[in-house]
This record gives C-alpha cells, structure tokens and sequence, in this order.
C-alpha cells in the first residue's frame, strides 16, 4: 500500500500513485483508505508509547481507541478532505498529506465525542457492538474486581475518550505545522471543540429541565452535531487551503444546512428506523428524555389539533417508561413526521443552493449534492 502522501483520490474508488497534473476527485473510498493510513500509523505509535509506560493501559485503553475509531465511516475526513479541494488544495504531496492528517484527527476527535456521550446518556451499545463503558463495566464483573462496576466502565470511558482528545489535538498540531494558514486553522479546530461541548450543555440540561422546545433542539442540533460533523470539516479543509472568503462562507453555510439536517434524519431513524441498520433499539431519544425537534414539534401539534391522548403520551416523555411504538404512531399522525421529514429536505435544498456560485470540480459537486440528497432521503 503506497504512504499517505502518494495516494490521489481517484473516481474509482481505489487508492493510485499520484500522477503529477492529475485532477482530484474527491473519491469517498480512497479518501477513507488514505485516512486510515495516517490513523494506522499514527495510533500505532501512541500505543506503543502507553506500552511503555503500562501494558495493561496499552491493552485495555490504548488499543481500544484503536478498534473504536478504526471502525468509523469516516465521513468527517471526507467532508474535510472535499473542503481541501474546494479550496483548491493539492491532491498530493506534503500539503496533501496534512489535510489527510487533519482529518485522521478529526476522527479521534469523534471518539472521543461517542465515548462520552454514550456515558452520559447510558448507552449500552454503539455500532451494534457494546458501548465503551458497557465493556469495561462487564469486565470488572467477570474479573471480580472491588467497587462498582458500572462507576468503573464510566471512568475507565471517560478516560479513553480524554486520551483519544489529547491524541487528537497532537494529530492536528502536527498536521498544521508546515502550513502557512495554521493559525486560522487552528482556531477553526479550537472553535469545533467548544461548539460540541456546549452543544452537550444544551442537550443535557434540556432533559434535566424536560425542556419541549423546538428552537432549543435547533441550537443544540447546529452547535452538538452539525458544527463537527459537517460545517466545521468542510471549513477547517478549505481554510488550511487558504480557499477565498466567499468559497469559506458557501461551504459553512452549506455544512450547517446540511448537517443539521442529518441530525433531525437521525432523529426519525432512532424512532421509525430498521433496528438492523442502526444497531439500536428503537426510541433510545424518548427513554433518555431528549427534546429533539420531532417530540417538541409533536407536542405542538398535539395541542393545535386537540388530540389528548397524543398530547398526554408525549408530554409524558422522560417522566416515565413510554412505548416507542405509541409515541411514534402518536407522532406521525400529528404530523410531526411528516414535519420534519420536510424540514430535512428544505434544508438539503437551501444547503445544496449555496454551492450554485463555486467552481468546483464536476466530481466533487457531485459528491456534496449527493450528500446533501443522503440528508433528505428519509
């Protein structure tokens, strides 16, 4: 396999030498391939250096990092990886390779957002495996280890995903220290990290409040899900780039349409979606009490049109044990399905608009109205 810094992307999806004056691409499989380089080898030596320190970190923790964020799809580092090129950076080189490196650190960053957030919201599995936390607290119960066993997994999690952070910030550190735009993009990098923290805030303290409020779950879905999911990947590419201005502000405005919509998408697959492709129970938003854009709406609606029971099951939500299967038929015959379905696809539309004015690679636009089309197919 040829080094991080010697793949093109290339239309095929297969990963080949880099051929000087080739166009990029933006290919999903060979940007994923070419990202996993950079994490196989960079994670490789992190935990070689945990081994030093402790085998059993480096066994326990250190590689469990590994087999987490090696079993992501990735989608950050290929929203980066676009933004790069939207920006007019190279397909190859050592300017290349630091875009791969960025978003290889992304990725970690992604760890260590789901380690902890499956701790603070008690989730027993993740990608259809057990959860962080989950394993290790079923460890200690094999191992007869003292204490609690659910405190352990919990602080073993938090643990991980404090290391996977630090190694991310080092990737990333690394990544930007031969470009001329480091600095703007680093408060890129440092503006996504507070964005997730306080889009969290948000989320926890509305279940604490068993707040029902549709705009409250908007903010939370822009600033815990669609800034490091899709806006600020997009922007943190093009500005190590060094894109123009106007190319900046297209792709931030196109990644917070379109990620919020991803967001309100997986609203509806937790409650309507195929147990078998999301690796999860159905209703796990409805048992945690969280106020997403589908139940506030829910309520709402209930209340305009006079239907009381719908009104009194959904009001009902984080209070008590609620069947999934009523509030979701509760829901779709209040509209709220329906009404966010649509809010979904007005903004993949309003996001894929803004993409009319740049010049983009046929490939790549394809790509980004493509993914934009994903966030409406619901």
């Amino acid at each position: 396999m040829p080094s991080a810094e010697e793949v093109v992307i290339t239309e095929t999806g297969r990963e080949a030498p880099a051929v000087p004056g080739r166009a990029p691409a933006g290919d999903v499989d060979g940007v994923r391939a070419a990202v996993g380089g950079v994490l196989h080898e960079h994670l490789g030596a992190r935990v070689r250096e945990v081994d030093l320190l402790d085998p059993g970190c480096g066994r326990e923790l250190a590689e469990r990092i590994v087999s987490f964020t090696l079993g992501g799809k990735r989608l950050r580092s290929v929203l980066l990886w676009w933004g790069w090129l939207a920006g007019g950076g190279a397909a190859r080189g050592g300017p290349a390779r630091a875009a791969l490196s960025a978003g290889a650190a992304i990725e970690m960053l992604q760890t260590f957002a789901l380690v902890h957030d499956d701790v603070m919201d008690a989730a027993p599995t993740r990608r259809g495996e057990p959860s962080v936390h989950a394993a290790h607290a079923a460890e200690h119960r094999t191992r007869r280890y003292r204490g609690e066993s659910a405190r352990y997994g919990d602080s073993m999690a938090v643990l991980t995903g404090d290391l996977a952070l630090a190694w991310a910030d080092d990737l990333l550190y690394g990544a930007l220290a031969d470009l001329a735009t480091r600095a703007r993009a680093y408060r890129v990098w440092s503006d996504m990290r507070t964005e997730v923290m306080v889009g969290q805030f948000l989320d926890l303290r509305s279940q604490a409040r068993a707040e029902r409020s549709v705009r409250t779950a908007l903010r939370t879905d822009r600033l815990k899900t669609a800034s490091y999911t899709v806006e600020r990947p997009l922007q943190l590419g093009a500005v190590m780039a060094g894109a123009p201005a106007a190319t900046e502000e297209a792709l931030r405005g196109y990644g917070c349409d379109v990620g919020v919509a991803f967001q309100l998408r997986d609203d509806l697959l937790d409650l309507y979606g195929d147990p078998a492709r999301t690796g999860k129970e159905p209703g796990e938003d409805l048992r945690e009490g969280k106020n997403t854009m589908l139940l506030a709406a829910g309520i709402e609606l209930a209340r305009e049109c006079g239907d009381l029971a719908a009104l009194v099951l959904l009001e009902g939500v984080g209070a008590g044990p609620v069947d999934p299967a009523e509030a979701a038929a509760a829901l779709d015959r209040v509209g709220a399905r329906a009404l966010v379905r649509g809010r979904c696809r007005a903004l993949a539309r309003r996001g894929t608009a803004r993409l009319a004015d740049l010049d983009l690679a046929p490939a790549l636009r394809e790509g980004l109205v493509g993914f934009a089309e994903t966030a409406a197919r619901i």
